[in-house]
């Protein structure tokens, strides 16, 4: 159910895709197996400027505090620094809590 979105100028080798994915689950404490990654090229400009940018949504059922997001959004921007070049900086993340009865999977939804 946790879900990360990542929008960016470049495409997102499977091995950044991966680590978010361990990432999200581990940060916010749900079983991998439930977490979605999807990634999407962008043409972003942020500031004025079209230098590398990244627009990031995160959704969970449960698991997003004040303080889960302000790790995630260390991680997150660590991980898009290093293997994507993306300056922290300029990183947009959003954080989207759901209830059990708004997320739907398999027919049905999760309440």
């Amino acid at each position: 159910m946790p879900m990360i979105s990542v929008k960016c100028p470049y495409d997102i080798p499977q091995s950044v895709l991966k680590e978010l994915s361990s990432i999200i689950a581990e940060t916010i404490g749900k079983p991998e197996q439930y977490v979605m990654v999807v990634a999407s090229h962008a043409n972003i400009m942020m500031s004025g400027s079209t230098e590398p940018a990244a627009f990031v949504a995160v959704e969970s059922i449960g698991g997003l505090s004040p303080e889960v997001n302000r790790i995630l959004s260390g991680k997150i921007c660590a991980l898009l620094q290093d293997n994507l070049h993306i300056p922290a900086g300029r990183t947009y993340i959003t954080f989207q809590p759901f209830t059990a009865d708004s997320w739907g999977c398999n027919g049905s939804t999760f309440a």
